[in-house]
């Protein structure tokens, strides 16, 4: 039903402190180019480094979600059926 699309990221993640980040950040940019890259400040997740390219994938994958479960909820909901014509007459569709 829905296409996927290609892969950009290895499965693999690299992890740094953001002390480290800072220091060498032309090749953490770099390496957020084909794997997401954890940061972390004293010992803990601080934030996530990805590519334009995977955010852009992540948000519209979250869009497509959050589409579907709008779907899921209004085909739950009680109520009589519209026809699709009755729709379009109400809209001046037609």
């Amino acid at each position: 039903m829905y296409d996927s699309e290609i892969e950009l990221y290895d499965s693999v993640m690299a992890t740094m402190n953001m002390s480290d980040a800072r220091d060498h950040l032309p090749e953490v940019m770099e390496t957020a180019r084909t794997e997401a890259v954890f940061l972390e400040r004293r010992g803990r997740l601080a934030g996530v480094l990805v590519s334009p390219e995977r955010y852009d994938q992540l948000m519209t994958a979250l869009e497509d979600a959050e589409d579907v479960a709008a779907f899921d909820e209004a085909m739950a909901e009680e109520g009589p059926n519209i026809p699709w014509a009755q729709v379009k007459a109400d809209l001046g569709w037609e």
